[in-house]
């Protein structure tokens, strides 16, 4: 199991165009931390039988140099990333929750009601299946599934190949739904503009201080399902009050993704973060 976030060994990155049903499969790559703190990564891909004993013995022998660490080099492809996107004046947004929150159903609402205003493209993030996927495409909205095996989350070079299937338009949205997870996705730089979590009312409103470093690195909290709110306990005002003490410059939108209440403020937000980075868009 790696040390960096708890994904397994053999977790691997596995890219669907839903278009053309092309299979992409990542190489994997995972870290180990030594006694000193060094953190190291190695690949299991094309690796021999007995390649592997050998690497996993010089780990653990700590007579391994440091090859790279994994986050600073995850940070160098979401740098490489974000300036693509910025080059292309699309606005790429990682949409972050629990699993259950209701990101594929926000998502797909979000997409019906501003496909004739918004150009908007997916890259769709979950461990296996591309049930998701096809609930996307079935909006006429592209979409590509990435599935991670027993990885948690997304990473940048995941994102770097996911655009190449996806080819999104300029002057348009990429959503990243990542895989469901309040602790590593946010540990990952995608080279996003700006990272969304995703809290729903059937969840306990003391996640903000349970997952702290989650809500600190999100711009937005959408609080969904608030049409439950007559049939659950959820204290709405308490959930406000623990998102604002972790981070005091989050915007917070609360909605319905089944009865709409809400979203025009989510989508004017959408609209304004378009407009900023092409004025010409609603000109």
């Amino acid at each position: 199991m790696c040390v960096t976030c708890g994904c397994s060994d053999d977790a691997e990155g596995k890219i669907t165009n839903l278009e053309t049903d092309a299979v992409e499969h990542n190489h994997h790559h995972h870290t180990h931390t030594l006694p000193d703190g060094t953190v190291i990564t190695h690949s299991h891909h094309h690796q021999t039988h007995h390649e592997a004993p050998q690497v996993h013995a010089k780990i653990h022998n700590t007579t391994i140099s440091l090859e790279e660490d994994i986050l600073a080099k995850n940070n160098l492809i979401a740098a490489q990333n974000r300036g693509w996107f910025k080059g292309r004046n699309i606005l790429a947004l990682n949409l972050m929750s629990s699993p259950g929150a209701g990101k594929t159903t926000l998502l797909i609402r979000t997409i019906n009601d501003l496909k004739s205003q918004l150009s908007m493209s997916v890259i769709e993030g979950d461990q296996e299946t591309v049930n998701d996927a096809k609930k996307i495409q079935e909006t006429g909205c592209k979409v590509v599934q990435i599935n991670t095996g027993t990885g948690c989350h997304l990473d940048a070079s995941m994102i770097d190949r996911g655009l190449q299937q996806l080819n999104p338009p300029l002057d348009s949205i990429v959503m990243i739904e990542n895989v469901g997870n309040l602790v590593c996705p946010a540990l990952f730089d995608l080279g996003e503009q700006a990272k969304v979590v995703i809290l729903s009312v059937t969840e306990g409103e003391d996640k903000p201080i349970k997952y702290p470093h989650m809500f600190r690195a999100s711009e937005i909290m959408v609080l969904t399902k608030i049409d439950l709110l007559p049939y659950v306990q959820f204290d709405v005002q308490k959930c406000l009050e623990y998102a604002r003490q972790v981070n005091p410059q989050m915007q917070i939108f609360q909605v319905s993704a089944t009865t709409g209440e809400g979203l025009d403020n989510w989508y004017a937000w959408l609209r304004k973060k378009v407009a900023d980075l092409s004025p010409q868009y609603f000109a």
